[in-house]
């Protein structure tokens, strides 16, 4: 500080009562404070124009590293507030929830289309139906097995499976052979009753 304490005239006057300046050489009064270092914790007082030269020189990250800066920036994307994966705090959070459970998300617009999300919403909806029907989880469990399909099942999936049995066993794709044809109703038995399963979820 000793190289530049010439340039400045200290507008302050001399210190007569409290702190001196902490600028080498300044007789007038500290009445601004100015920081240490970037811990912030101690400070040091200076007259006005010491402190305006101290600040204009002073570098918040001197002597950071590159972890040190890392760090900054990324607790600065947050707002410095803390974070958390999806699903272990926040939406859907419940107390004594076990760890890695995943949260019941309600989608009335549809929203999860074409997710992990539909799937399993698609999968409870197929339950209840097979629930709410006497025997409906073994008849629904035969079409599956029939139609070589599997939970959680879509409209559009059973649509796809049901034409491509049907061009491999209709009857007149196998020359009127009464094995196809029988296959062929079981195959749309399958499907009627899946279908029926899909419409009422």
């Amino acid at each position: 500080m000793s190289e530049t304490r010439d340039r400045f005239t200290c507008s302050a006057g001399t210190n007569t009562a409290g702190t001196p300046c902490a600028w080498e050489g300044c007789a007038a009064s500290g009445e601004f404070r100015a920081p240490k270092d970037r811990r912030l914790a101690d400070y040091l007082m200076f007259c006005l124009d010491h402190v305006r030269a101290y600040n204009a020189r002073w570098d918040f990250h001197a002597g950071a590293t590159v972890a040190d800066l890392e760090a900054e920036i990324r607790s600065a994307a947050t707002w410095e507030r803390p974070t958390w994966k999806l699903g272990t705090l926040g939406a859907g959070y419940r107390p004594g929830r076990r760890t890695g459970a995943r949260p019941h998300v309600s989608d009335p617009f549809g929203f999860s289309a074409g997710t992990d999300f539909e799937d399993r919403k698609n999968a409870r909806a197929d339950d209840a139906q097979a629930r709410a029907t006497p025997g409906g989880a073994t008849a629904r469990n035969r079409a599956l097995k029939v139609l070589d399909l599997s939970a959680p099942l879509t409209i559009e999936s059973l649509k796809e499976r049901y034409k491509a049995l049907v061009k491999k066993y209709h009857p007149d794709a196998n020359g009127g052979s009464a094995e196809a044809e029988d296959r062929m109703k079981t195959i749309n038995e399958a499907y009627q009753t899946l279908k029926a399963g899909l419409a009422g979820a």
